[in-house]
């Protein structure tokens, strides 16, 4: 299995220029090194996914990821196949021409990218191929990789544990979207690393959530608040003064359900944040929202909307298998780029993993 996730040790020393040997900087998850300017471990935390967290690596070629990571990228490959089929088929032909241009613009829109982030690419795309001489569509292919890792570059960050103790996770998304099985998902990741983790199963109004998360919590051996009718905000501030009473890491929050037209449960969510600082005047600690891979730019107004509610701190979109286009990912980047923890491909427990722009921009051109 592939880990990202190192626990907080049981007393953190106070900064200092450099690390006291016995908490070491390592890097929690493969990727490509550090780019300058990168995210680094915060005093007392420690990193999700912190592929931005290892140290810069000067080497001619990126070593290859581990056998985990490895199966994890051929899950996304295959996953992305018809969109990166779609692409790639522009780049079949002999020359680089006006006609090329138009198709890859086309075919990034159907990809879901958007309007802006569609101009954005090609546009800069001409222009470097131009000042770099480029004249084969395999050239320019491998160009194009290029430039829409810059563009998902500021996306990919990672998720920080162990500031707060308990760092208190509340996660929004529209129902369907995968929010509970993702949480299920995060949870199992979390305790298998040695993270006591606290559920709470604020989401009272679609039937059977409250068993659904339960489950997930039998499945990761964690403890759960849950009450049957209960307030969702009493429910959220019972779950994180218990979670600081009983010393857990975490306390991952499971908010109801609802589209972001739906005003009065917008409010609700609003309530249940306001309630949550009652509780602990630093929580929310992470404001996350789920989103559905295959709803293309529904899901970029999505992430307005909750972020303009709620304030979003990440991202986890799911179902990037099949149907979904992918390239969403490009127009969250260029319109609202709010960080993408993680992304998944399916139901599997080992199928949620996290965000490399690098990996994702090579699997959609593949």
């Amino acid at each position: 299995m592939f880990s990202f996730f190192k626990k907080k040790s049981p007393s953190t020393p106070p900064a200092a220029v450099t690390p006291p040997p016995e908490a070491p900087a390592r890097p929690l998850a493969p990727g490509p090194a550090t780019p300058p300017g990168g995210t680094s471990t915060p005093p007392g935390g420690s990193l999700i996914g912190s592929a931005l967290a290892a140290p810069i690596a000067v080497a001619d070629t990126p070593p290859a990821p581990p056998p985990e990571r490895q199966k994890w990228l051929a899950k996304l490959k295959a996953g992305l196949g018809k969109t990166a089929a779609s692409l790639s088929g522009v780049f079949g032909g002999a020359k680089v021409d006006e006609a090329l241009y138009e198709e890859l613009e086309s075919a990034l829109l159907m990809a879901d990218a958007g309007v802006s982030a569609t101009q954005f690419l090609t546009d800069t795309l001409r222009k470097r191929a131009k000042a770099a001489g480029v004249t084969h569509p395999v050239a320019l292919k491998n160009l194009l990789i290029a430039i829409l890792a810059e563009l998902l570059q500021p996306l990919q960050k990672p998720l920080v544990i162990g500031q707060h103790t308990p760092t208190v996770i509340m996660v929004t998304g529209v129902n369907g979207a995968g929010k509970t099985t993702s949480i299920g998902k995060l949870t199992r990741h979390l305790a298998e690393e040695g993270a006591s983790v606290l559920l709470a199963a604020a989401d009272t109004f679609r039937a059977a959530a409250r068993e659904q998360l339960s489950i997930w919590a039998d499945r990761n051996t964690v403890e759960i608040i849950s009450q049957a009718g209960a307030d969702p905000a009493a429910v959220s501030f019972d779950a994180v003064s218990a979670g600081k009473a009983r010393g857990k890491d975490v306390v991952l929050i499971d908010t109801a359900g609802r589209l972001p037209t739906q005003l009065h449960l917008m409010e609700e969510l609003k309530k249940i944040k306001r309630v949550i600082q009652k509780a602990d005047g630093t929580a929310p600690h992470e404001v996350l929202l789920v989103i559905d891979g295959n709803t293309g730019q529904n899901a970029v107004s999505q992430v307005k909307s909750f972020d303009d509610a709620l304030g979003l701190t990440g991202l986890i979109v799911t179902k990037l298998d099949g149907t979904a286009k992918g390239g969403v990912l490009a127009a969250i980047a260029r319109e609202r780029p709010v960080p993408v923890y993680f992304i998944g491909v399916g139901e599997q427990l080992n199928e949620l993993e996290t965000f490399n722009a690098r990996e994702f921009a090579q699997a959609l051109l593949a």
